[in-house]
């Protein structure tokens, strides 16, 4: 089933460029703050992983498809907008994995041609900014719900990207275990410490998820790419038993983690409001008692996103 034109118009609205039936991309709110101060305001990922904020690329090639509805989720749903459509089915028809980059590409130039008046903006971290070298596969829906994905990681590096992320929410170990091309790094948003709250918080909207997302974390130790669980944590909800979190940590043998605070905007807004964030300090304790109760240290912050970063390496893997 197609999405509903409603659904479309309502991401236009909120500056997504769609690219195609099912991709979308936008820029990211680091990517504008980076060209604003001359590259001296950067996101987590540059300061972890060495990734240049001002050349990233966002987007999603699974627009309004999820197998989720967690609480915290910025997304736009079908009960927001009012229309329905079978959000948790594998796109049917999947267009081409070079088409959807080279549109990518070609929306996020469009956008990056907006910045040519600001004054504030270099022209060469414009230029550079024209040509992005990483793409973030992680900006709306599910990925894995894209049936060529493999093959799309494969088409960006073909396209000169130096490094390509995949977020994935874990219901779809087939997938994962089937990649025809693993990403550099693998993100998989482990938000709940146990199945209770997973129900809570996550919402899932298939069968079994909580234990697909446990066989996820078991599948994560055969991949030879860097991996991250992602916690992406709302006191009251999620933001509990950092024992638990530290166990499944050990069971997945991730490469790293990540405890960062929900943020209260898009449609979130509408389920928790900004009194209710976890501020940076609490997001900092909250990463010291996981790391309390397990192998993982606390290696750096990036106290702008409110995320933490551990891992038991001595130093985060530089991909630039």
């Amino acid at each position: 089933m197609s999405l509903p034109e409603e659904f479309r118009a309502g991401y236009r609205k909120q500056r997504y460029r769609l690219v195609g039936g099912h991709s979308a991309v936008k820029t990211c709110h680091w990517v504008r703050r980076s060209l604003n101060t001359g590259g001296s305001e950067n996101c987590y990922k540059n300061r972890f992983y060495g990734v240049p904020t001002h050349r990233c690329l966002q987007m999603t090639p699974s627009l309004g498809h999820c197998t989720q509805s967690c609480v915290f989720c910025w997304r736009a749903t079908p009960e927001t907008l009012g229309v329905s459509w079978d959000q948790t089915r594998e796109i049917a028809d999947p267009e081409d994995p070079d088409s959807v980059v080279e549109g990518s590409l070609a929306a996020h130039r469009k956008a990056m041609n907006g910045f040519g008046g600001n004054p504030n903006v270099e022209k060469r971290l414009l230029d550079e900014a024209r040509k992005p070298l990483h793409a973030a596969i992680s900006l709306e829906g599910e990925p894995t719900l894209y049936p060529r994905l493999g093959e799309l990681v494969d088409s960006f590096k073909g396209h000169g990207f130096k490094s390509v992320f995949i977020v994935t929410n874990g219901t779809r170990p087939d997938v994962l275990q089937g990649l025809s091309a693993e990403p550099s790094q693998l993100y998989v948003s482990l938000c709940a410490p146990d199945e209770e709250t997973y129900s809570r918080a996550c919402r899932p909207m298939v069968k079994d998820g909580w234990a697909r997302v446990m066989e996820t974390l078991e599948l994560l130790q055969s991949f030879s790419c860097p991996t991250v669980l992602r916690h992406t944590l709302v006191p009251g909800l999620n933001m509990v038993s950092p024992v638990s979190y530290a166990r499944l940590a050990e069971v997945s043998n991730a490469t790293y983690l990540e405890p960062k605070a929900a943020m209260s905007v898009g449609a979130a807004r509408a389920r928790f409001g900004y009194d209710e964030m976890a501020w940076f300090e609490d997001v900092q304790r909250f990463a010291e008692e996981i790391a309390a109760e397990c192998s993982y240290r606390v290696l750096d912050e990036h106290r702008l996103s409110s995320i933490m970063l551990l891992s038991r390496l001595d130093k985060p893997i530089r991909l630039y």
